[in-house]
């Protein structure tokens, strides 16, 4: 059996905060137990925490399995994008210049 590759990162915006685990699959997002877009009803948010992986061109590279708790919606997203981002830099430190391109 092959060992689970993953990486994981905390994010925070507001006062939601975000643990984020980055492992090899086929573009899967899963926000405490849902479908990230059944979790997000707010289009914008489910933009949000697209945005890194769009920016680095992995999109379809990774799953992504979030616990997240406290703040609103928006907070919640924001800190998911930022977990994203610290967790794409931790498996690969190339990413940060299009990272920090795209804010």
């Amino acid at each position: 059996m092959a060992a689970l590759t993953q990486w994981m990162a905390t994010g925070r915006r507001k006062t939601g905060v975000a643990r984020v685990f980055l492992r090899n699959g086929s573009g899967n997002i899963v926000v405490n137990g849902r479908v990230y877009d059944k979790y997000f009803t707010n289009e914008s948010a489910r933009l949000m925490v697209k945005q890194a992986l769009q920016a680095t061109e992995t999109s379809d590279k990774f799953d992504v399995l979030v616990t997240t708790r406290g703040g609103g919606m928006t907070g919640q997203a924001g800190a998911i994008r930022h977990g994203i981002t610290r967790a794409l830099m931790s498996y690969d430190e190339t990413l940060r210049q299009p990272l920090r391109a795209a804010g």
